[in-house]
């Protein structure tokens, strides 16, 4: 339990990084199985993240992370960057925590559901992780093509400019493959959202 990560001394939380892995790992064998590791060049992200998550200031300041933008995630398929996010969500603060959803699953249901799906996630006050953007296709709904995804981001970004509400992502896509899909005006605001942290080119395929 992320409890027995810290020890509490005058109200304030220290974290013990060598438990928190732990955690992550002993979690991530119970959701994904026993094949689930973590890499030791993968522990410097981790740290990052863990950081982020128990709001550290000092510690965020020295990676260049501003804890009033969301996470964008970046690095090749396979190298674990979905099941390290939502292992990650078990160290937000309640009102940080934040549902993992698959951009193929958000552009499925706007084929069958139509443009209330944009409005489902684009409005709606709650905090997202959009996982892998950039894999989705264009949808249509009778008839009506739409990029469902940077439609999405947009009314994002107005949820972050004027209510704080963040986003956080992943996406095997580096930023110029961002700006190609979705166009130039989604890769600036992506800009204002997110931190980026990414995994090196060389990570491992950990589905292997």
């Amino acid at each position: 339990m992320v409890r027995n990560c810290y020890i509490l001394e005058n109200n304030v939380r220290h974290y013990d990084f060598k438990k928190c892995l732990q955690h992550i790992d002993e979690e991530g064998k119970k959701r994904y199985g026993q094949k689930f590791t973590i890499d030791k060049s993968d522990h410097k992200i981790i740290y990052q993240l863990l950081c982020f998550a128990i709001r550290e200031e000092e510690q965020c300041a020295n990676f260049g992370i501003d804890l009033n933008k969301g996470i964008l995630l970046i690095g090749p398929v396979g190298c674990g960057k979905t099941s390290l996010l939502t292992l990650i969500n078990d160290f937000m603060f309640k009102d940080q925590k934040y549902q993992v959803k698959s951009t193929l699953e958000i552009a499925s249901e706007f084929n069958n559901e139509g443009f209330t799906i944009i409005h489902k996630y684009g409005f709606r006050q709650k905090v997202f992780c959009l996982d892998d953007i950039g894999v989705e296709q264009n949808m249509k709904y009778y008839g009506n093509e739409c990029n469902t995804i940077a439609e999405i981001l947009l009314l994002r970004y107005d949820l972050f400019v004027n209510f704080g509400i963040v986003t956080h992502a992943t996406t095997n896509l580096n930023a110029e493959e961002l700006e190609k899909l979705y166009g130039a005006r989604v890769r600036s605001r992506l800009r204002s959202m997110f931190n980026l942290i990414s995994f090196p080119k060389t990570s491992n395929d950990k589905r292997k």
